[in-house]
C-alpha cells in the first residue's frame, strides 16, 4: 500500500505560511468553504515507495498527492484529477511557478466548455492561489498541480486533466517545493494507496474549469 497507516493529521496551512495578498484574496474568496472529507484532508503517513525526498507522486486512483519526506514518511493531500479520458500520467519537473496564476484555456478546453479567453489572477480564477507547472525536459506538458475556486470537488475525478487541491493545500506544498522536483503521475490502474470505505473516490460527470 502506498500509503500505509495513517501517522498524524496535519493542520491546515496557518496564516504564518500565507502571504498578506493570500490572506486578502482568500477572505474575498467567491464560494463557500467546503468541509474536505477527512480521508482527504491532509496527512503524514507511512510511505513505502523509492522516490527520493522532495518528490511529488500523484495517485490518480485514490485522489491522492504525496509529498515525499524522510525516513519512509509522506504528506499526502487531497486532490481532483482529470476525467480518464482527460488525464494525464508519466514523469515530468517542476519546470516553473506561480503565485497566483492567470488562466489561458487550452485550444482544446474552448473546444469542450463554454469559457473566457484569459481569467485574471485572484480567488475567481480556476487555478487558485498557485499553479506548479509540469515539463518534459523542456516542453511545457500543459498539465498543472494548481489550487481550485471549487474545493467542493477534492476526491472526485472531474478536471481536464490538471491536479486540483485547495488553496490551503497548495499553499502549503509550493513552499515546499524546489524547481525541478520530479512529479510522478501513475497511470490509471496502477495506483496503490490503501482504499478504506470511507475513502472511495467519488464520482462526477462535469467539470466547469481545468
Amino acid at each position: 500500500m502506498l500509503g500505509g497507516c495513517m501517522q498524524t493529521t496535519v493542520e491546515p496551512a496557518s496564516e504564518a505560511s500565507m502571504t498578506p495578498r493570500d490572506k486578502k484574496l482568500l477572505a474575498a474568496a467567491p464560494y463557500e468553504k467546503a468541509t474536505i472529507p477527512e480521508p482527504y484532508q491532509r496527512h503524514i503517513v507511512g510511505y513505502h515507495r523509492k522516490e527520493v525526498p522532495g518528490t511529488i507522486v500523484v495517485d490518480s486512483d485514490a485522489r491522492y498527492l504525496y509529498y515525499v519526506l524522510d525516513g519512509g514518511k509522506a504528506i499526502r493531500y487531497g486532490v481532483t484529477v482529470g476525467e480518464e479520458a482527460l488525464a494525464w500520467s508519466g514523469v515530468a519537473k517542476v519546470g516553473r511557478k506561480a503565485e497566483w496564476p492567470t488562466w489561458t484555456p487550452t485550444a482544446d478546453i474552448k473546444k469542450r466548455m463554454d469559457v473566457p479567453n484569459f481569467v485574471g489572477s485572484g480567488p475567481q480564477n480556476p487555478m487558485g492561489a498557485r499553479a506548479l507547472y509540469l515539463y518534459e525536459g523542456n516542453k511545457d506538458t500543459l498539465y498543472r498541480i494548481h489550487g481550485t475556486n471549487q474545493p467542493e470537488y477534492i476526491g472526485q475525478a472531474i478536471s481536464s486533466g490538471c491536479i486540483r487541491m485547495t488553496n490551503e493545500d497548495i499553499i502549503d506544498l509550493y513552499n515546499r517545493v524546489k524547481p525541478n522536483s520530479v512529479v510522478v503521475v501513475l497511470a490509471p490502474g496502477q495506483g496503490d494507496s490503501p482504499f478504506s470505505p470511507t475513502a472511495k473516490p467519488r464520482m462526477a460527470s462535469v467539470s466547469l474549469f481545468d
